[in-house]
């Protein structure tokens, strides 16, 4: 979280206020989208909405086609889902959200007044499928969210948003569920902090919203990462809610129920962006200052490490010997997982840290 804080500060004289359609949510604050993640029945469906219309709970979200991993799983009631969505509205006066994967999907989607249309992480990865939906819904005046990628890949993920700016929707806002690895994490999907906060900073004006639900898998963790992303001054939170998250048909584990949903809202701290105190500004300046002469140094040292990799690389072409030694990688690595372990570092950090220096110094290598 102070990383967040750090990272989202140093690009905050660029940045400017959100969008319009995000102000009409000013009574609540951070924007909260939140229901069941899937439509199961209308029962259920209503049930769940009366139980948050009287929360800070601006968007009513529900699944009605759902996209699976594999074949075999529920995936959504399809159209009739849309006019328990309806009543909703009716019933409730909240707006109400679904997922959008094809044209055909944003179709009926529009036939039935749906106020709020997101593109999934699935479909987010393929730019052909992202212009057919952005295509459908040109020039619309509904509200329009983007996941990220499944794959960690900012410039997919800006291609995206790029698309649907093109096809003249103006009500465009992004969310971040989070991204897939091989490698098992704490996460269903791992966080990456620095891509959302890099898309921030390059689309100022675009509205950000967290879906902590997805990035932790479980709902004892919610809490925890959407204060986290209020922490980096993302404009809202997308977090599933069902009045039987055990019993649900689709991502149990990671659902709440209304009363807990309230409870986590309650709990999160609103951060400021700024703060008009002086002795703190003064004091993080500080910091901030000792930061950047520490950063130095570290880049300091990794150029000394790479002039040495590049020594290593001219003395193995004198005899031939393979630049890749796996055995002595192993060793470096968990030398530095033990290390960082002293330091309050975790082993995810150093890995992906000394991945990355030792990939440079392969380079380096073959370049000698």
């Amino acid at each position: 979280s102070i990383y967040c804080k750090f990272v989202f500060q140093s690009f905050l004289p660029n940045m400017q206020v959100t969008t319009n359609w995000l102000q009409q949510f000013t009574h609540h604050t951070p924007l909260i989208i939140a229901g069941p993640c899937s439509a199961e029945t209308e029962e259920q469906v209503l049930k769940i909405a009366h139980e948050l219309k009287e929360t800070k709970v601006s968007i009513y979200r529900a699944g009605i086609w759902k996209p699976r991993t594999r074949p075999g799983g529920f995936e959504g009631v399809g159209a009739i889902g849309l006019k328990w969505l309806n009543k909703v509205q009716e019933q409730t006066n909240l707006l109400v959200a679904t997922e959008v994967a094809n044209a055909t999907h944003v179709k009926l989607a529009l036939e039935h007044n749906i106020d709020v249309l997101w593109i999934g992480a699935r479909t987010a990865v393929n730019p052909f499928a992202v212009q057919e939906i952005a295509d459908a819904l040109a020039g619309t005046d509904k509200i329009v969210l983007l996941k990220n990628p499944v794959n960690p890949d900012l410039s997919l993920w800006m291609g995206g948003l790029e698309r649907l700016q093109n096809a003249g929707i103006k009500k465009l806002g992004v969310i971040h569920r989070g991204f897939s690895t091989y490698e098992k994490t704490n996460y269903r999907n791992h966080p990456q902090w620095q891509i959302p906060l890099d898309f921030k900073s390059k689309f100022p004006n675009i509205p950000v919203i967290n879906d902590p639900s997805h990035i932790t898998g479980r709902r004892d963790r919610i809490q925890e990462v959407a204060q986290q992303a209020l922490e980096c001054q993302f404009d809202g939170l997308m977090i599933e809610s069902h009045c039987n998250p055990n019993d649900a048909w689709s991502d149990a584990a990671q659902q709440v129920t209304p009363t807990r949903l309230l409870e986590i809202i309650e709990t999160l701290n609103v951060t400021a962006a700024y703060s008009a105190i002086p002795d703190f500004n003064k004091q993080l300046a500080f910091l901030r200052t000792k930061i950047d002469d520490v950063d130095a140094s570290l880049i300091d040292a990794i150029g000394n490490r790479m002039q040495i990799a590049s020594e290593i690389g001219e003395l193995k072409k004198t005899q031939n010997v393979s630049i890749v030694q796996p055995s002595r990688w192993e060793t470096i690595l968990e030398n530095m997982i033990a290390k960082g372990n002293e330091k309050g570092l975790s082993e995810h950090f150093i890995k992906n840290f000394f991945e990355a220096i030792h990939q440079e110094s392969i380079e380096k290598q073959k370049k000698s």
